[in-house]
């Protein structure tokens, strides 16, 4: 394998983001003044939740879609928003004009179960509200993500729902992380990972599909992301008779797939170009060519953005 490693959120420098504005808890600060304290539970536990969002024409694409996951999210492990989807939104944007961002332009939301009284883990020590905070970067995908991403199948697995959900997108990312280093220790760029019964599941940053003899197969939901990108994909190929099926997977049929890419928010979706050192397919991806194309239809449908 090259030395040259790629992840599935690489985007080109731009020397604008060195001057970005972020949102703490209703004030826009620098980059550089923007913090929280060292008693948040955030920084402490990892206890919070957070959604990445991409803004398109000055509309935050699939936003609906993205507050149902925020909100169901910290519902269940019950931290108190402080607020509604329309102050969420009024948020976005604040932050958004803040940095003169209409398009191009991806975000960071991040709602922690705010400070702590003293530096233990229970809940009830977090008594002043939680911490809101807003990262917004001109960021486009990178041109070099087209050649496809190279995966290590690792030995972290996404855990069962009564440990870790995987479908929180919560700020304890450990497991993703330490799935990350594995592969970059066998030279990869990033991770796949099994379920807790050894079938294909998804990588450390994104929910994963494959494509056999024009069929696209993904796993079937009960131990990955609650991925919005994920779920769109879905519905394209329904509505669009692309055969999409929900299932069990081994390796097996993995290696063998003709396709394999990443869905994601921030990539939309990234090709695959190997998995564990086997080249997969010919390089040619004419199912992931069309769903991308279908994909942003839905883009301009939700934001009126072309492209």
């Amino acid at each position: 394998m090259s030395d040259v490693k790629k992840t599935s959120h690489d985007s080109d420098d731009d020397p604008r983001n060195l001057d970005t504005k972020v949102y703490v808890n209703g004030e826009i600060f620098h980059r550089d003044e923007a913090k929280v304290s060292v008693y948040d539970s955030g920084f402490m536990l990892g206890d919070g939740m957070w959604e990445g969002m991409r803004l398109y024409n000055g509309t935050w694409c699939f936003f609906e879609e993205h507050m149902d996951r925020f909100f169901g999210s910290c519902k269940a492990v019950s931290i108190d928003v402080g607020m509604d989807r329309d102050g969420i939104l009024e948020a976005l944007n604040m932050t958004a004009e803040a940095n003169g961002m209409t398009s191009d332009a991806h975000c960071r939301l991040m709602l922690t179960r705010g400070p702590k009284i003293k530096p233990y883990q229970h809940p009830s020590l977090s008594r002043s509200g939680p911490t809101l905070v807003i990262i917004m970067e001109h960021s486009k995908p990178s041109g070099a993500l087209q050649t496809g991403i190279r995966l290590a199948t690792v030995p972290q697995v996404r855990g069962l729902p009564m440990s870790q959900d995987a479908k929180y997108n919560s700020h304890s990312k450990l497991n993703c992380v330490l799935a990350c280093l594995q592969a970059q220790q066998v030279g990869a760029d990033e991770g796949l990972m099994l379920d807790p019964h050894g079938f294909v599941n998804t990588t450390n940053a994104c929910n994963f599909f494959i494509v056999r003899k024009g069929a696209v197969w993904t796993s079937t939901g009960d131990y990955c992301m609650n991925g919005v990108t994920r779920q769109k994909v879905i519905d394209i190929c329904r509505d669009n008779d692309i055969p999409v099926y929900e299932r069990n997977y081994s390796l097996f049929e993995t290696y063998s797939a003709d396709e394999a890419f990443l869905t994601g928010t921030f990539g939309a979706q990234t090709p695959v170009s190997e998995i564990d050192g086997k080249q997969i397919g010919t390089g040619e991806r004419p199912v992931m060519d069309r769903i991308r194309a279908l994909y942003k239809d839905l883009i301009t449908a939700d934001t009126g953005a072309t492209f």
